[in-house]
């Protein structure tokens, strides 16, 4: 049996800044440059929380560009994982940006990846279950099996009949 683990164990944090190289031509932050950024956050947390030395990316759930990043921004990316199953796990990326007038970051865009951990043969291993604690990670925990069975479903993996949060969702 594998010992649980709270969300807050899988966090991640990542600040830097945006450098001339990273930006397209008004300035701002590549959207492929925040993608990576972002990817490699989420395999951190996504390695905290399993003890594998291997996680591969298996989805981008969702990204969200909200605002712009100019250059010269100081970045911050936090990551943990929202939930586990049983070999894979849904990370939550938050992005904030830095307003040195305000003195205090802000919000801009968000993630979620979906990782799955592997052993020495590159075969998906079982990971320890998650502990939500606060609101939000409550909040994130619960939503993350409506995802899941939605992208199950649409991948065609999962009988819509048998798809038990979306039908609570949607019909009450």
């Amino acid at each position: 049996m594998l010992k649980t683990k709270t969300a807050k164990e899988s966090l991640a944090v990542m600040t830097n800044l945006v450098l001339p190289n990273e930006t397209n031509q008004l300035n701002n932050m590549f959207g492929g440059e925040l993608l990576a950024r972002m990817d490699r956050i989420s395999a951190i947390s996504a390695k905290m929380h399993s003890g594998s030395l291997q996680v591969v990316t298996a989805s981008v759930n969702h990204v969200s560009f909200n605002q712009p990043i100019p250059l010269g921004s100081t970045v911050k990316l936090e990551s943990k994982v929202t939930r586990a199953f049983k070999t894979s796990m849904e990370v939550y990326v938050d992005v904030f940006v830095y307003n040195y007038e305000e003195e205090k970051f802000t919000k801009t865009n968000d993630a979620i990846y979906t990782f799955v951990a592997l052993d020495g043969n590159n075969k998906p291993v079982e990971i320890p279950e998650l502990v939500a604690e606060t609101e939000l990670e409550i909040e994130r925990y619960n939503a993350a099996l409506r995802r899941k069975q939605l992208s199950l479903v649409l991948a065609g993996r999962l009988n819509p009949k048998d798809a038990n949060e979306l039908k609570a969702l949607f019909l009450g």
